[in-house]
């Protein structure tokens, strides 16, 4: 095992404190929401261990500041506060001037405020809106107001604006009523009330003298959880460490929600895991047995190395039926550009097993006008095989297909005959076999069965790139190369079925 140390020169947190005050910001907070970890990465870890950014991270970025700029055209003149470059207790002064002035409207102002241990909490909400009422600035008082890309009030999201409102508080004497976030499509006050003490705990947990996680000589314990470390710059560096220790949350099935109580019942490595008892594990944990079932069958895959059936009273889970095959199959993949509310891609690939012949099919719309023209073409091409089974990866494609033809129509087609053609590769999968696998998504799966895509760096989120840079540039490559990447999806799902059809046999015969 190769300890945090090894993969990084963190500075101690006793050293920094003695050269400077370290500031608490909204970042922080907000980062501790979904990992307590990238919070003492972010304060001490050294930054040339950081993944560059994703061309998908950059574009979000932009997104987010197009929108933000978009919401903040409907204020009209905006007061701003003068400072220099990270000099925040000029730009603080400058801020609490133009609160005392009366400002109606202030953009990025910086809120300041004295916390424990020589640590300065910083706030920077995107707009401060005067209100009437009384504080220590006169008959008039501030809300503060926070826009943020998402469509839904994530919990980190709150937990920032409370944090707005809670440093506001601490400038002008008084709390404000609530405090504002501007969502993509709807406006929402924030319940104080409930996420105050939530922020109060949080900042207890960063900020103890003793126990806190910036007064730690380790950053938290490593948990990779694909859902939250995605997009986050440590995850290269964590991922080392976890595979480093093999670490639990390299195991489908073990969540953040499962794996303290797993710690608690002594369950730190996989071959423990592998050797629990279902029914045992299941009153421990306080779940069904069929879950606790599935994690230990995760375990035993990783553990072994090998394909494990997932086997009731030692009866396989899948029929003949459930792997429908045919003369002729169909395997769809759709890609999408969720920012664009478009489906511009609808992939089929058509296996005829009689002559050996593979076809792909790429049914593109080439702009946002096309969608509707590329729908109708995907539904003629799968009403020319009316005989054959749809292979697709996860729910998507079978959701997508029922959306479209409530949007634009079916062309006569019956929509639930031809979804019940479609069957879900990934949930046969899941259902049947543990597979010494990190994730069940389908490139680890391919990948594991020996499939691998032409270019290494596609993926979903740099093919939403590709496509922007397709309409902005008209360059065919950035086209082609999604169609490559698309096939290639249609291809892994393929060889995933094919895999999981031979698995099978012995269990039919």
């Amino acid at each position: 095992m190769v300890s945090s140390s090894s993969h990084s020169s963190a500075l101690s947190p006793t050293a920094e404190l003695a050269h400077r005050p370290i500031w608490f910001t909204d970042d922080m907070l907000f980062h501790y929401q979904r990992c307590r970890r990238r919070v003492y990465l972010d304060s001490y870890g050294d930054a040339t261990l950081k993944d560059p950014p994703s061309d998908y991270f950059v574009k979000l970025r932009q997104d987010s500041a197009d929108h933000r700029q978009r919401i903040l055209a409907e204020f009209g003149p905006l007061s701003r506060p003068s400072h220099g470059r990270d000099d925040w207790e000029t730009a603080a002064r400058s801020t609490l001037q133009l609160m005392q002035e009366g400002a109606e409207t202030i953009y990025r102002g910086i809120l300041v405020a004295d916390g424990p241990e020589g640590i300065r909490y910083r706030s920077r909400p995107d707009v401060l809106m005067r209100q009437e009422g009384e504080s220590w600035l006169g008959n008039w008082y501030y809300v503060p107001f926070n826009i943020k890309m998402g469509k839904k009030a994530k919990p980190e999201y709150q937990l920032v604006a409370a944090y707005s409102a809670y440093v506001l508080a601490e400038m002008q004497g008084v709390w404000p009523e609530t405090s504002w976030l501007q969502l993509k499509e709807r406006r929402r006050a924030v319940d104080l009330e409930r996420y105050v003490p939530k922020l109060q705990a949080a900042l207890d947990d960063c900020l103890e003298d003793s126990s806190g996680i910036l007064n730690s000589s380790q950053p938290p314990e490593v948990f990779i959880s694909r859902s939250r470390c995605d997009m986050c710059p440590w995850l290269s560096y964590c991922y080392r460490e976890a595979k480093d220790q093999n670490h639990l949350s390299l195991l489908p099935g073990v969540t953040m929600a499962r794996y303290p109580a797993l710690e608690a019942l002594g369950i730190t490595t996989v071959e423990a895991l592998a050797t629990a008892k279902p029914y045992q594990l299941a009153g421990d944990l306080g779940v069904e047995q069929p879950v606790t079932e599935k994690m230990i069958f995760q375990a035993q895959a990783n553990w072994k190395g090998a394909a494990i059936p997932r086997l009731h009273t030692d009866v396989f889970p899948l029929t003949p039926q459930d792997l429908p095959s045919a003369e002729v199959e169909l395997y769809f993949d759709i890609e999408a550009a969720p920012d664009k509310d478009l489906i511009y891609l609808h992939g089929v690939l058509v296996v005829n097993s009689r002559t050996q012949e593979e076809t792909f099919h790429a049914l593109v719309a080439e702009s946002p006008e096309d969608e509707e023209t590329a729908w109708f073409e995907f539904l003629a091409l799968v009403d020319s095989y009316r005989n054959s089974p749809i292979y697709h990866f996860c729910p998507y494609e079978a959701q997508t297909v029922r959306r479209l033809g409530e949007l634009y129509g079916m062309a006569g087609i019956d929509v639930e005959q031809l979804l019940a053609r479609f069957v879900d590769i990934h949930k046969r999968v899941v259902d049947a076999v543990a597979l010494p696998v990190e994730s069940y998504a389908l490139k680890h799966l391919a990948r594991w069965m020996g499939f691998e895509w032409r270019d290494e760096e596609a993926n979903g989120a740099q093919s939403i790139c590709w496509y922007d840079d397709w309409l902005t540039t008209g360059d065919r490559t950035y086209l082609d190369t999604i169609l490559r990447y698309n096939e290639d999806d249609c291809q892994a799902t393929y060889r995933v079925k094919d895999w999981l059809v031979k698995f099978a046999r012995p269990f039919w015969a």
